[in-house]
């Protein structure tokens, strides 16, 4: 249904009130989608996702990198993102305010209905959608009694003691004349404070006239309501015209400093701004409100900005004011990044969540106007902000705007990078040398790390070279590389697959900033390094040290969001130590740091890690606990859980592979599928395959467990699987040695029985010595071993003990990649087997590495 009307005729206040009746037919919740912000016809569809839940956001936890990751999609395609969450769901979604982007919301509308069987739409527009469905339903006048009371109880506001009894005529003449549009009415009662209703009423009727006595086949229907407008125009001096008209550039408001900034004009300096300011809030022209920070904040009504807009534009002062515009809230954007770094994180997110729409107005003027140095101040003065608290798609598109004004700074003969001691963002405007070049670059690699997933992209020959170019231009030591955007240099070096220069890059890193006492880079080094370091026990260093050394700083500092990211790290490595208690304790608190800054997805992410804690601990009572947990997230998957929802997907599905519960675990599986694709990041994918090759082996299909394992524990050795889980690959050769000892005793086959001895023997030579081996992976050596020793018990079974003890001698001396060549041979050509007879010989001690999957 669409509420048709002129603005000001109360579309918006019936639909949502409409909706509140209509509340118990749709249990999946009622939206609103503001449209008025949305200048851009192609972002409808990411303002109504918005809409539907809250702005994505990433915690970088510890470990968790990999799942987060495998969520990030693309976002060009944001519509399928809506339509997808909206279908299976009954729902009520109001869009209001369409008539600037009919034809964009009409596509949208149309799609979602014809998609979504259960959705309902109320629309609210000047001008109905024109898709196939549309019920129209014109908003009409309020009728006289209604329009006099509404009347009455703004008069009696603003003149208090008001009642219509003292001239019952003029007010009713009032509303009638004003055709009981509710907007029209309360400026009009607005007027009391100057005029009494019979003035109001005269003066209307000359307005009137003026406007009904011409053609009103020439004249648009919202005409009336621009009487009114014009009416109360009249009323002004010319400086509460120059602020009013200038008012009309912001959105969704603003406070005192950013009309004194914005809206001084000849006539109206800005000393003179806060009075005349006040004077349009009396006119009730402004509405004035306090806002959660305490300070008020100003804002016009819809119709009167598309007033005000107009009289701007024909003074000629549009761009101009729309320039102020964008320097206010560059430099507002550019002074509190500083502050998302200290004490002061949690009022500067806020700051800028509440100036969020005015601030994407000025980067769309700044790239609009191809103003690069503007665009690349206002992204990199956000960039930590989309880091903290979102939207991650709106960082990969303005960072993409941005680098497209200016040169490329990684272009093959591109100069290497020069020492930048402080943020760029440290200097005002303009920017020369080598803090341009390095802003430039800055932006470049923003846009790099939100595509950091886009595998394919970095596989092809050009990926390939604009890595090493971003690799080449920085080196170990500089300042910059301790901050970001710089450090995400560090990306390019990981992929470029250089384990050895990985290491250094972090330590280096880590030793530049305590050389140079930067104290947030210190920690934020260090909490990376212990990222790195959790998964790799090959390398040398002290995970654990090095998280608790950030999250002292990170404390000392009163950045709370660093102190979530060290907790994550430090419990990532406590429970690689099997020291659950104490990992449980500092996920607790990071969830804490998080829900303080209102992250809803790190929130999510969080409680993922804590149920796949809990579960793994093993104690009943807390693994049930952690099971209830990944299973809300799993029923609750709104975009506040896209984060969380891989791995909560994961552990929920081994959570149930591990009880038994064959069936539920599947349907985890087939979800995580179909939301997350099988062409994503190939570590999530390997990992997906090794739960489904343990699902097949459970249902007692053996042949296709071991060729999923197989594959799984091929793309496990990709070269950045190896660097973020190199422990991946043995994972899933001790399930194929289990499932190849259940092959082994269901088929009573010596063979597989002897395979699954030199598989378990391989893995357990290619353990770590330190680290604590998952529950699913000792729960699956011991039931392996014990199918071995049932084997060897069982007089009739064809099962020799120095046969065994030979295989696993061998295994021992088995490379996991030879382990690999062996899984293969098992599972047979295209995923046939042996079943158990005629099992392979071990390869010899060379490196039996795979066919080259380029």
């Amino acid at each position: 249904m669409t509420l048709l009307g002129p603005g000001g005729s109360g579309k918006t206040r019936l639909s949502q009130e409409a909706a509140e009746a209509l509340g118990d037919r749709a249990p999946d919740g009622v939206w609103l989608a503001e449209l008025a912000p949305v200048t851009d016809p192609a972002a409808v569809p990411a303002a109504v996702l918005g809409a539907v839940g809250a702005r994505e956001t990433v915690l970088r936890g510890a470990g968790a990198e990999e799942f987060r990751v495998a969520t990030e999609r693309q976002h060009e395609d944001v519509l399928t993102q809506l339509t997808e969450y909206c279908a299976p769901r009954r729902m009520l979604l109001l869009l209001d305010n369409c008539e600037h982007l009919v034809g964009a919301v009409a596509h949208l509308a149309q799609t979602l209905l014809e998609r979504c069987p259960h959705l309902t739409v109320i629309a609210t527009s000047r001008e109905p959608l024109g898709i196939p469905g549309e019920v129209l339903r014109p908003v009409e006048p309020l009728p006289e009694p209604a329009a006099v009371q509404l009347f009455t109880e703004r008069a009696a506001a603003v003149r208090p003691g008001f009642t219509p009894a003292s001239d019952p005529g003029a007010v009713a003449e009032i509303c009638r004349r004003l055709d009981g549009l509710p907007l029209a009415i309360e400026l009009a009662a607005a007027r009391l404070r100057l005029l009494t209703p019979r003035q109001i009423a005269d003066r209307l009727d000359d307005r009137f006239r003026l406007l009904t006595t011409g053609s009103r086949t020439v004249l648009p229907r919202q005409q009336t309501l621009r009487a009114v407008v014009d009416w109360s125009w009249d009323l002004l001096d010319a400086r509460e015209r120059a602020v009013l008209a200038r008012l009309s550039v912001f959105a969704r408001g603003c406070d005192l400093a950013a009309v004194e900034a914005v809206c001084a004009a000849p006539g109206a300096p800005a000393a003179d701004v806060p009075d005349v300011l006040g004077a349009l809030v009396d006119k009730s022209l402004v509405t004035a409100a306090p806002a959660a920070d305490g300070t008020m904040r100003y804002r016009l009504l819809e119709t009167v900005a598309e007033y005000a807009a107009g009289r701007l534009a024909e003074e000629g002062a549009t761009a101009a004011t729309r320039r102020a515009h964008l320097l206010h809230y560059r430099e507002l954007a550019r002074t509190t990044d500083p502050l998302l770094r200290g004490r002061e994180q949690a009022a500067a997110i806020s700051l800028l969540e509440t100036e969020y729409e005015n601030l994407r107005l000025a980067l769309h003027a700044a790239v609009e106007a191809a103003d690069e140095q503007e665009a690349l101040c206002l992204v990199l003065s956000l960039a930590w902000y989309w880091q903290i608290r979102g939207p991650r798609g709106e960082a990969l598109d303005w960072a993409g705007a941005a680098a497209a004004l200016g040169p490329d700074p990684f272009a093959e003969g591109a100069p290497a990078a020069e020492p930048v001691a402080e943020s760029c963002t440290a200097t005002p405007l303009p920017w020369t040398g080598p803090v341009l070049e390095e802003a430039r670059r800055g932006v470049h690699l923003i846009h790099l790390a939100q595509m950091d997933m886009d595998m394919e992209r970095w596989k092809d020959p050009a990926g390939r070279r604009r890595l090493r170019r971003v690799a080449e231009i920085y080196r170990p030591g500089l300042p910059q590389t301790c901050r970001p955007p710089a450090n995400i240099w560090f990306l390019a070096v990981l992929f470029t697959a250089d384990i050895a220069r990985v290491h250094d890059v972090v330590d280096s890193t880590v030793r530049t900033a305590r050389e140079l006492g930067l104290p947030w880079e210190l920690a934020l080094s260090l909490q990376n390094r212990a990222n790195l370091l959790a998964h790799r026990t090959d390398l040398d260093g002290d995970a654990l040290a090095d998280a608790g050394e950030a999250l002292r700083i990170f404390r000392e500092l009163g950045d709370g969001w660093g102190a979530a990211e060290a907790l994550a790290a430090r419990a990532e490595v406590l429970e690689w130590y099997g020291r659950y208690t104490e990992a449980a304790a500092d996920y607790e608190e990071a969830t804490m740091y998080a829900t303080a800054l209102g992250a809803r997805s790190q929130t999510g992410v969080l409680r993922a890690r804590m149920g796949g804690l809990l579960v793994e601990s093993g104690e009943p009572g807390e693994a049930e606990r952690g099971e209830k947990l990944l299973l809300d997230i799993f029923e609750q998957d709104g975009p506040a859980n896209s984060e969380a929802r891989p791995a909560a997907f994961l552990f929920l599905a081994m959570r149930y592979a591990g009880t038994g519960r064959v069936a539920e675990a599947r349907r985890v599986v087939a979800r995580l599928r179909d939301d997350f694709g099988t062409g994503g990041f190939v570590l999530f994918d390997s990992m997906i395959g090794s739960v489904e090759g343990w699902l097949d082996a459970l249902e007692g299909r053996y042949e296709e467990s071991l060729r999923r394992l197989g594959q799984g524990m091929d793309r496990a050795f990709e070269d950045l699987s190896l660097l973020m889980a190199p422990q991946l690959p043995a994972g899933h050769l001790q399930t194929a040695a289990w499932a190849l000892a259940r092959r082994g005793a269901a088929h009573r086959s010596a063979a597989d029985l002897l395979l699954a001895a030199r598989l378990a023997a391989a893995v357990t030579a290619a353990l770590p010595e330190r680290g604590h081996p998952s529950r699913v992976e000792r729960e699956l050596r011991a039931e392996t071993e014990g199918l071995l020793a049932e084997a060897l018990a069982d007089d009739t079974f064809p099962l020799d003990a120095g046969a065994l003890a030979a295989a696993r001698t061998e295994g021992e001396r088995l490379s996991l990649r030879e382990g690999l060549v062996l899984l293969r041979e098992a599972a047979g050509p295209d995923g046939g087997g042996t079943s158990g007879e005629g099992a392979p010989a071990a390869p010899g001690q060379g490196e039996a590495a795979p066919p080259d999957r380029d």
